[in-house]
């Protein structure tokens, strides 16, 4: 697989990532442990080297497995993960919202390392920006933890621009992580742009749309009862039967391109900047490999106007998160 560099840092990552939260956490119960790093090795052999975990995600399991999983390639890889919530280093229950004090932000640091069975953190993200901790507390606490070795790059995740931009002042910033896909262009507004002019990388997270942009969700889809789906307006069922335009857009495009349409929604993503890298997650192989063959297909120019033309008369319905989620996002 071809590599592309996250801005102008220098993090050389392969151009289509992994998303691992949905193995252990959000789109039901936890894949088998065993099954799981197996899919991990299968990744890497057909060229991912950029793992995206959290350790939100579980709490703890989903490092943990990953810290399992790559160890034995761990200099073969790049690990990211993240901070920024209020959760126990014990017990790994949540007792709050965000927490990005910079003393909590050492002591995750520390833990995650231990989980992911490493000395270093190539990616460290704060999860959510945290509005009781400024901004530069935060990227000097980073700062401190690459001075020492234990983190190489700094991201952050669902920020402002401008808090992105005071960030970066402190302590590069060397990718940001936000949802993004033709089921979600929100980030072409003022985030892309503030990007290429800093130089920060972009990893769009549900790349997808959760699923939605594969084709194989529709109204009369039933998710598991722990599926955080459940209670995202978008994919409420009257949404899911209105939004389907937009996949029907997707499908004709990739009948006619030969492809599936999660790799057109991926090849899209792709050809939007040469510096953003999709982390698409999966439980599957056989999803693993079709994610992975949308390196291999090219849209034109011509495809591209025909998408963006079809998708801007769309009006999609429903929020992308919870009202209480969205309360977290764009600080």
């Amino acid at each position: 697989m071809q590599k592309r560099s996250l801005g102008k840092s220098g993090l050389e990552v392969s151009a289509i990532g992994l998303g691992c939260m949905g193995m252990s956490s959000a789109y039901g119960p936890a894949a088998d442990k065993g099954e799981m790093i197996l899919l991990i090795h299968a990744a890497h052999d057909l060229g991912v080297t950029h793992f995206d975990t959290a350790e939100a995600y579980g709490p703890f399991a989903n490092e943990e497995l990953i810290g399992e999983a790559l160890q034995p390639i761990r200099e073969k890889v790049t690990i990211a993960t993240k901070f920024g919530f209020d959760i126990d280093l014990e017990t790994g229950k949540r007792t709050g919202g965000t927490n990005s004090r910079p003393e909590h932000i050492k002591a995750v640091a520390d833990a995650s390392l231990r989980r992911l069975r490493t000395d270093h953190i190539d990616l460290l993200y704060q999860h959510r920006v945290d509005p009781d901790v400024p901004i530069e507390d935060v990227a000097g606490a980073v700062r401190q933890l690459i001075a020492e070795g234990k983190v190489k790059h700094f991201g952050m995740s669902e920020a402002a621009v401008q808090t992105i931009r005071r960030a970066h002042a402190v302590q590069q910033v060397t990718a940001v992580q936000s949802e993004y896909s033709l089921f979600y262009r929100g980030p072409e507004v003022e985030l892309l742009p503030a990007l290429e002019e800093l130089g920060i990388g972009f990893v769009p997270f549900s790349p997808l749309g959760a699923g939605f942009l594969t084709g194989k969700i529709d109204e009369n889809t039933k998710f598991d009862p722990t599926d955080f789906r459940n209670i995202v307006p978008r994919f409420s069922p009257e949404a899911r039967k209105a939004n389907m335009a937009l996949v029907d857009l997707v499908k004709s495009v990739a009948e006619r391109k030969g492809a599936t349409p999660a790799q057109v929604a991926l090849a899209w993503l792709l050809a939007q900047k040469p510096w953003i890298v999709p982390i698409p997650g999966t439980t599957k192989l056989h999803r693993l490999q079709e994610n992975l063959g949308a390196a291999k297909v090219e849209l034109t120019e011509a495809d591209l106007k025909q998408i963006d033309e079809a998708s801007f008369s769309l009006k999609l319905e429903g929020a992308r998160l919870p009202e209480s989620a969205l309360k977290m996002t764009g600080r």
